[in-house]
């Protein structure tokens, strides 16, 4: 806690009880229908009246939490295989933008359906069915996005050997003229199928995207309970990149997001000397994982039980108080030490400062260990920052690497905007 009195920046408003969380309807109706009418996360491309139906649904079944999460994801999965079946008859008739936006609209719901993470078949399938439909929807429209196998050359037992990622590279990008890239270390429940909405823009600035998740979520090979598993990842991440002709890999951002925000402050730790720079959007280090936190998180911003999500995402296996115990002892990055080694990245700290998922104390703590940051808090916002935040991120991001652009424009290019 790094507020006046030991206590957390959003104190007052710790067991807050969000509307959201009475029932489906309601965090339909006062969170997510307005992020949808916008094309927002976590409906990077989604169209608001696809999930219309799914709305009426869940009301008639009376879903609230604790979700049945089969039948969570049952309700989902018609809507999302007739917008896919849509797609294909489209691209059947050569209409190839009408199905490039019908499979990414499908790949909107098969997302939702799994959001945030896999604890049952249902959404595991929605999971393979959205980055089919995805990848589908993105090469139809001419983003050059590809699957890579990266080999996974510091594994362990118990890991896979390959780590699965999906590529971008911009017109001209060889041998002769590698270009910069941004490593993207996906969050919690923004996987690939979600980050890879940036990567036309940076296509259209000349980088590179490299798109990886974080060990327990998506097809991340790092084992989940594991510590130091993920230094293990980025290691053979690093030196695929290393290795790769298409790209400079003197020129690397990594960029985590949400708890892969976590992630990025511990890489710029344990790999300083492999990025020009690297961000943590949304992200944190220590408080995270207070049990104080983490006993009312469930109440707050997060649209389902993030305190569930986060057992199974760290290893816990549902197990939600084993979780809270412990948790910190394992990955606080301040009791590992990683916080206060000596070297690290030039790195950049941005969240809202009303963060309710991860606490904006951590950013302080951040400050006050190890070599100096460069920060930007965003007043009376939530996690991540809102499109604020993401301006101060991409602005410095581009400014690193010496690019000039109108950022403001080039982020309104990335929202999804319906045809059909």
């Amino acid at each position: 806690m790094a507020a006046p009195g030991n206590t957390y920046f959003i104190q007052e408003r710790l067991t807050k009880v969000e509307p959201h969380h009475e029932s489906f309807l309601k965090l339909w109706e006062t969170k997510w229908q307005p992020l949808a009418e916008r094309a927002l996360y976590p409906f990077s491309f989604g169209v608001a009246r696809d999930f219309e139906p799914i709305v009426r649904e869940m009301e008639a079944l009376a879903m609230k939490e604790p979700y049945e999460w089969e039948i969570f994801a049952a309700v989902f999965r018609p809507h999302a295989e007739n917008l896919s079946d849509m797609a294909n008859a489209a691209e059947e008739a050569g209409q190839l933008e009408k199905a490039s936006e019908y499979y990414l609209r499908s790949c909107a719901i098969w997302s939702l359906s799994r959001y945030p993470l896999p604890r049952c078949d249902g959404q595991r399938h929605a999971w393979e069915k959205s980055k089919e439909a995805c990848l589908k929807g993105l090469q139809l429209r001419g983003d050059l996005v590809c699957e890579q196998s990266i080999p996974h050359k510091y594994y362990v037992k118990g890991e896979c050997q390959q780590i699965p990622t999906w590529i971008s590279l911009p017109d001209g990008a060889s041998k002769d003229y590698p270009v910069p890239a941004v490593l993207a270390i996906c969050g919690l429940d923004a996987w690939r199928t979600e980050m890879v909405a940036f990567a036309d823009m940076c296509r259209r600035q000349g980088i590179a995207m490299v798109i990886v998740e974080i060990p327990g979520t998506g097809d991340s090979p790092a084992l989940e309970h594991d510590p130091l598993s993920p230094d293990r990842q980025w290691s053979s991440v690093l030196d695929w990149i290393d290795s790769c002709e298409a790209i400079d890999s003197k020129r690397l951002i990594g960029l985590g997001v949400s708890t892969g925000g976590y992630y990025a402050i511990r890489v710029a730790h344990t790999h300083p000397t492999r990025f020009l720079g690297v961000v943590a959007q949304g992200g944190a280090c220590h408080h995270m994982f207070d049990y104080e936190w983490l006993s009312s998180i469930d109440t707050r911003e997060y649209a389902h039980s993030a305190s569930e999500a986060f057992s199974w995402k760290w290893g816990f296996r549902g197990d939600v108080e084993t979780f809270r115990r412990e948790a910190s002892d394992k990955f606080s990055l301040l009791k590992d030490g990683t916080l206060d080694k000596p070297d690290c990245a030039r790195l950049l700290l941005v969240n809202g400062a009303d963060d309710g998922v991860f606490p904006i104390d951590d950013y302080y703590l951040c400050l006050q260990h190890g070599s100096p940051k460069e920060t930007r808090i965003i007043p009376n916002k939530p996690h991540m920052g809102d499109e604020e935040a993401f301006l101060v991120v991409w602005t410095w991001i581009f400014k690193l690497l010496g690019i000039t652009t109108d950022v403001k424009h080039e982020l309104s290019l990335t929202r999804f905007t319906p045809r059909y």
